[in-house]
């Protein structure tokens, strides 16, 4: 199980180096052509490029951070909490997980009805429909409902929180 859990973050972290190597290729592109242009005094405009730049950067911010980076790489202001002892700070992790997924959850339908209420818009240059488009929020909210609800799970059992969160290195991941 675990390595299955390590095959799929290396592949969430390709994919998430994919697109911005992806963005970094469009934007010499469109950095080129203006070059180009301004040098040449024709009028080269790829209008494509800004709005799918647009559109990776949404992808990326939002895959990234449901599935790329791990609890211990978020900011956080834990200075009252770390002052408490560690069941106390269990107590606090899980009920916060609690909240966090049972919010989440609350949110699903009607965002996904939102998201899907998108599929009569089309983005303007490209023409790719716009519930496409927004669909990743839709999976940003999945993982983060499981990743909440499995820190609640694992953090109320005490099997669960000494195999996962207790004596772990810091090379091991946070979630699984």
């Amino acid at each position: 199980m675990h390595t299955f859990f390590k095959w799929f973050k290396n592949t969430a972290d390709n994919i998430a180096a994919a697109m911005l190597a992806a963005m970094s290729i469009i934007f010499i592109l469109q950095i080129v052509v203006r070059y180009i242009g301004g040098a040449t005094g024709l009028s080269l405009n790829l209008g494509w490029t800004l709005e799918l730049l647009l559109t990776l950067w949404l992808w990326l911010v939002f895959w990234a951070s449901a599935f790329c980076i791990i609890d211990k790489e978020h900011i956080r202001f834990d200075v009252l909490i770390n002052a408490t002892s560690r069941k106390i700070q269990r107590y606090i992790a899980a009920f916060t997980a609690l909240i966090i997924a049972s919010a989440l959850a609350y949110s699903f339908l009607p965002t996904i009805d939102y998201i899907l209420f998108y599929k009569i818009k089309k983005s303007a240059v490209m023409r790719i429909r716009m519930d496409y488009v927004f669909s990743i929020y839709g999976i940003f909210l999945v993982a983060l409902i499981v990743r909440y609800t499995w820190r609640f799970v694992a953090h109320v059992s005490p099997f669960l929180y000494k195999k996962y969160y207790q004596g772990q290195s810091s090379e091991a991941p946070d979630e699984f």
